[in-house]
């Protein structure tokens, strides 16, 4: 009698996947899936060219204009848009195209650059307070729930009030204000996994609990985090370029999206006549816009091929 065993259909797929696992050929198909997911998304794609190239035109600005972002010109001023200055100049004889370009770096790198400090303390605290629990998390949720129970403009404008205004202080009390939410959403994900078979078994080998949190646990949490981040970076932004038009945000001697549009509320008499001196705001608010817009549609396609039930 033959001691071969006949595999089922099932059978023969479950090895089908053991050797794709084994040979890293899986772990391509799912990424190749995922992008191919998000280069169905157009507006994903849109997006994506959108904000790179107004990443090119910002951080690569001494290409695209010879003017520079400081250069006062009295003889010049509020000159409309003209061949010399393609969106003219402010009141005080600075191009405008060359304060937007060279804005934008300030405004894009305070904007990722806080939201990045956020993920990482957000992330962290929550992977390992999550999976750890007790005292720590319980210290932690509370802290983060003070955080939360004010509006966050009003909590920035105070801390602003009180530390004063400086591009450091900016992304500092950004990320201040910013991690709670970071760690919320790290922390649910912990939760929801933390008691899984697979975290079991690590624990009886006993494998630590950081090496749990951090290297078995985190991968499960990298795509709603990355989709955070972005996210963020355009919330950032737009609280600067409101902070910046109250007169809290990067100090007015700093060229940054916020400060140009600033013009339309403290240039003296243009504040009453702004739209007769359109162009010293509406072609940055425009491309303000257009950046958060484009940072909305990458997020958004991130969030749709890194979702599971849209998985097909």
């Amino acid at each position: 009698m033959s001691n071969t065993i006949k595999k089922t259909a099932l059978d023969r797929k479950l090895d089908k996947i053991r050797d794709l696992e084994e040979s890293g050929k899986l772990a391509t198909k799912l990424t190749n899936r995922t992008v191919r997911k998000i280069m169905a998304n157009k507006l994903a794609v849109f997006g994506t060219a959108l904000f790179l190239i107004i990443c090119i035109l910002c951080f690569a600005a001494p290409l695209f204009t010879q003017y520079s972002s400081t250069a006062i010109s009295l003889r010049d001023r509020t000159a409309p848009p003209s061949a010399e200055h393609i969106f003219g100049t402010d009141q005080m004889g600075r191009d405008i195209w060359a304060r937007m370009l060279y804005g934008g770096r300030i405004s894009i790198i305070v904007g990722l650059g806080s939201a990045l400090g956020a993920a990482l303390i957000g992330v962290t605290l929550g992977m390992y307070a999550g999976y750890k629990g007790g005292w720590l998390d319980k210290i932690i949720f509370k802290v983060s729930d003070v955080f939360l129970s004010f509006p966050q403009m009003v909590l920035i404008i105070i801390i602003v009030a009180l530390v004063g205004q400086s591009l450091e202080n900016m992304i500092v009390i950004f990320i201040l204000t910013g991690w709670p939410s970071m760690y919320r959403m790290a922390r649910s994900k912990v939760l929801s996994l933390k008691e899984a078979e697979f975290v079991q078994a690590l624990r009886a080998f006993g494998v630590s609990d950081v090496k749990i949190a951090f290297k078995h646990l985190f991968p499960n949490t990298v795509g709603p985090v990355v989709v955070n981040i972005t996210l963020s970076t355009a919330m950032f932004i737009l609280q600067e370029a409101s902070l910046s038009v109250l007169g809290y945000g990067v100090p007015q001697e700093i060229a940054t999206w916020g400060n140009i549009i600033n013009v339309i509320t403290n240039a003296g008499t243009i504040r009453y006549d702004w739209l007769g001196y359109w162009w010293m705001w509406l072609p940055c608010a425009i491309m303000l816009i257009l950046f958060v817009l484009a940072i909305n549609f990458i997020g958004d396609g991130l969030r749709d091929a890194s979702d599971p039930t849209q998985i097909g």
